[in-house]
Protein backbone atom coordinates (compact mmCIF):
# COMPACT_ATOMS: atom_id res chain seq x y z
CA UNK A 1 0.00 0.00 0.00
CA UNK A 2 2.86 2.57 0.93
CA UNK A 3 4.50 1.65 -2.84
CA UNK A 4 1.57 2.33 -4.54
CA UNK A 5 1.07 5.72 -2.20
CA UNK A 6 4.85 6.36 -3.37
CA UNK A 7 4.72 5.70 -6.72
CA UNK A 8 1.29 7.44 -7.39
CA UNK A 9 2.87 10.78 -5.50
CA UNK A 10 6.14 10.42 -8.03
CA UNK A 11 3.46 9.77 -11.08
CA UNK A 12 1.75 12.81 -10.07
CA UNK A 13 5.06 15.51 -9.51
CA UNK A 14 6.27 13.82 -12.37
CA UNK A 15 3.11 15.08 -14.82
CA UNK A 16 2.69 18.31 -12.71
CA UNK A 17 6.26 19.50 -13.31
CA UNK A 18 6.44 18.24 -17.15
CA UNK A 19 3.32 20.42 -17.28
CA UNK A 20 4.76 23.46 -15.66
CA UNK A 21 8.18 23.58 -16.81
CA UNK A 22 7.39 21.88 -20.40
CA UNK A 23 4.10 23.69 -21.65
CA UNK A 24 3.06 26.23 -19.01
CA UNK A 25 6.67 28.21 -18.22
CA UNK A 26 7.65 28.34 -22.08
CA UNK A 27 4.06 29.59 -23.25
CA UNK A 28 4.04 32.53 -20.97
CA UNK A 29 7.61 33.21 -21.47
CA UNK A 30 6.69 33.01 -25.38
CA UNK A 31 3.71 35.14 -24.79
CA UNK A 32 5.49 37.63 -22.45
CA UNK A 33 8.48 38.06 -25.07
CA UNK A 34 5.60 38.51 -28.09
CA UNK A 35 4.02 41.11 -26.45
CA UNK A 36 7.00 43.42 -25.21
CA UNK A 37 10.01 42.60 -27.49
CA UNK A 38 7.75 41.01 -30.71
CA UNK A 39 10.84 41.82 -33.08
CA UNK A 40 13.54 40.23 -31.17
CA UNK A 41 11.57 36.99 -30.20
CA UNK A 42 10.85 36.31 -33.96
CA UNK A 43 14.24 36.74 -35.09
CA UNK A 44 15.22 40.19 -35.47
CA UNK A 45 13.88 39.45 -38.87
CA UNK A 46 14.09 42.45 -41.77
CA UNK A 47 12.63 42.41 -44.76
CA UNK A 48 12.71 43.85 -47.84
CA UNK A 49 10.12 43.76 -50.81
CA UNK A 50 8.07 41.43 -48.22
CA UNK A 51 10.00 39.00 -48.41
CA UNK A 52 12.89 38.47 -44.74
CA UNK A 53 16.22 38.74 -46.59
CA UNK A 54 18.16 37.71 -43.10
CA UNK A 55 18.74 38.84 -39.34
CA UNK A 56 19.95 41.99 -37.89
CA UNK A 57 21.83 39.40 -35.30
CA UNK A 58 23.26 37.20 -37.50
CA UNK A 59 25.83 38.13 -40.25
CA UNK A 60 25.57 37.41 -43.27
CA UNK A 61 28.62 36.83 -46.32
CA UNK A 62 28.95 39.75 -49.08
CA UNK A 63 31.43 39.67 -51.84
CA UNK A 64 30.40 42.23 -54.12
CA UNK A 65 32.65 45.53 -53.92
CA UNK A 66 29.04 47.06 -53.87
CA UNK A 67 28.88 46.60 -50.54
CA UNK A 68 30.54 46.37 -46.97
CA UNK A 69 32.02 43.42 -46.14
CA UNK A 70 31.37 41.67 -42.81
CA UNK A 71 34.48 40.10 -40.72
CA UNK A 72 35.62 37.18 -41.45
CA UNK A 73 33.86 33.66 -40.18
CA UNK A 74 34.50 30.12 -38.54
CA UNK A 75 30.88 28.81 -38.78
CA UNK A 76 31.17 26.31 -41.30
CA UNK A 77 33.17 26.14 -44.86
CA UNK A 78 32.02 28.99 -46.40
CA UNK A 79 30.74 30.77 -42.75
CA UNK A 80 27.74 32.37 -41.68
CA UNK A 81 26.01 28.98 -41.25
CA UNK A 82 24.19 29.16 -38.03
CA UNK A 83 23.80 25.56 -37.92
CA UNK A 84 27.61 25.44 -37.34
CA UNK A 85 28.25 28.65 -35.43
CA UNK A 86 31.47 28.47 -33.57
CA UNK A 87 34.86 30.05 -33.59
CA UNK A 88 37.98 28.60 -34.91
CA UNK A 89 39.64 27.64 -31.32
CA UNK A 90 43.19 27.98 -32.78
CA UNK A 91 45.41 29.47 -30.38
CA UNK A 92 47.73 32.68 -31.18
CA UNK A 93 50.67 30.33 -32.51
CA UNK A 94 48.59 28.32 -34.14
CA UNK A 95 50.19 28.22 -37.81
CA UNK A 96 46.78 27.40 -39.58
CA UNK A 97 45.71 30.96 -37.49
CA UNK A 98 48.36 32.74 -38.54
CA UNK A 99 48.04 31.43 -42.24
CA UNK A 100 44.05 32.28 -42.49
CA UNK A 101 44.72 35.87 -40.59
CA UNK A 102 47.37 36.76 -42.84
CA UNK A 103 45.55 35.58 -46.03
CA UNK A 104 42.20 37.51 -44.55
CA UNK A 105 44.78 40.79 -44.27
CA UNK A 106 45.87 40.35 -48.12
CA UNK A 107 42.36 40.03 -48.83
CA UNK A 108 41.39 43.42 -47.26
CA UNK A 109 44.13 45.16 -48.79
CA UNK A 110 43.16 43.47 -52.61
CA UNK A 111 39.93 44.85 -52.45
CA UNK A 112 40.32 48.26 -50.68
CA UNK A 113 43.26 49.60 -52.85
CA UNK A 114 45.04 52.63 -51.26
CA UNK A 115 45.15 50.63 -47.69
CA UNK A 116 48.38 49.93 -45.38
CA UNK A 117 47.89 47.11 -43.55
CA UNK A 118 48.10 49.32 -40.56
CA UNK A 119 44.53 50.92 -41.36
CA UNK A 120 43.03 47.10 -41.52
CA UNK A 121 41.60 46.93 -38.75
CA UNK A 122 41.57 43.55 -36.30
CA UNK A 123 37.97 42.69 -37.06
CA UNK A 124 38.46 42.56 -40.26
CA UNK A 125 40.77 40.18 -40.44
CA UNK A 126 39.72 37.32 -37.54
CA UNK A 127 36.54 35.63 -36.97
CA UNK A 128 34.26 36.50 -33.98
CA UNK A 129 33.62 33.21 -30.83
CA UNK A 130 30.12 32.56 -32.92
CA UNK A 131 31.10 33.18 -36.74
CA UNK A 132 27.99 35.00 -36.65
CA UNK A 133 28.61 38.44 -35.62
CA UNK A 134 26.48 40.65 -37.57
CA UNK A 135 28.64 44.13 -37.21
CA UNK A 136 31.63 45.56 -38.17
CA UNK A 137 34.10 48.30 -36.15
CA UNK A 138 33.85 51.92 -37.39
CA UNK A 139 37.13 51.50 -38.97
CA UNK A 140 36.14 48.73 -40.55
CA UNK A 141 33.45 50.22 -42.06
CA UNK A 142 35.79 53.26 -43.05
CA UNK A 143 38.15 51.32 -44.64
CA UNK A 144 35.50 50.11 -47.40
CA UNK A 145 33.80 53.90 -47.88
CA UNK A 146 36.50 54.47 -50.95
CA UNK A 147 35.72 51.03 -52.39
CA UNK A 148 31.60 51.22 -51.70
CA UNK A 149 31.32 54.24 -52.92
CA UNK A 150 33.33 54.00 -56.25
CA UNK A 151 31.57 50.78 -56.99
CA UNK A 152 28.13 52.30 -56.56
CA UNK A 153 28.93 55.92 -58.36
CA UNK A 154 28.52 57.77 -55.25
CA UNK A 155 30.67 60.33 -53.40
CA UNK A 156 32.13 59.40 -50.36
CA UNK A 157 30.71 62.11 -48.49
CA UNK A 158 27.00 60.31 -49.05
CA UNK A 159 28.16 56.38 -48.35
CA UNK A 160 30.64 57.92 -45.30
CA UNK A 161 26.97 59.47 -43.97
CA UNK A 162 25.25 56.16 -44.89
CA UNK A 163 27.99 54.69 -41.94
CA UNK A 164 27.53 57.10 -39.46
CA UNK A 165 23.62 57.04 -39.36
CA UNK A 166 23.97 53.34 -38.95
CA UNK A 167 26.58 52.97 -35.90
CA UNK A 168 24.86 51.13 -32.66
CA UNK A 169 25.98 53.06 -30.04
CA UNK A 170 27.81 51.54 -26.71
CA UNK A 171 24.96 49.99 -24.39
CA UNK A 172 23.84 53.06 -22.25
CA UNK A 173 26.76 54.40 -23.50
CA UNK A 174 29.28 52.67 -21.18
CA UNK A 175 28.91 48.61 -22.05
CA UNK A 176 30.70 47.42 -25.26
CA UNK A 177 32.20 49.01 -28.16
CA UNK A 178 30.28 50.68 -31.06
CA UNK A 179 29.80 48.74 -34.40
CA UNK A 180 27.92 48.98 -37.44
CA UNK A 181 25.62 46.62 -38.76
CA UNK A 182 26.68 45.19 -42.14
CA UNK A 183 23.60 43.77 -43.52
CA UNK A 184 21.42 46.88 -41.96
CA UNK A 185 24.10 49.51 -43.46
CA UNK A 186 24.47 47.61 -47.44
CA UNK A 187 19.63 48.02 -47.57
CA UNK A 188 20.33 51.40 -46.83
CA UNK A 189 22.59 51.39 -49.57
CA UNK A 190 20.77 49.67 -51.53
CA UNK A 191 17.81 52.24 -51.19
CA UNK A 192 19.65 55.19 -51.49
CA UNK A 193 20.46 53.92 -54.91
CA UNK A 194 17.14 53.08 -55.89
CA UNK A 195 16.06 56.45 -54.60
CA UNK A 196 19.01 58.05 -57.53
CA UNK A 197 17.14 56.70 -60.13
Amino acid sequence: MKLMRTLTTAATMTLALTLLTGIVYPLLVWGFAQVIFPWQANGSLLVRDGHVIGSAIIGQNFADARYFHPRPSAAGDKGYDASDSSGSNLGPTNRKLIDTTKAALHKALEENPGASPAQVPMDMVTASGSGLDPEISIAAAELQVARVAKARGLGEPAVRQAVYEHIRPRLLGLVGEPGVNVLELNLALDRMGAAAH
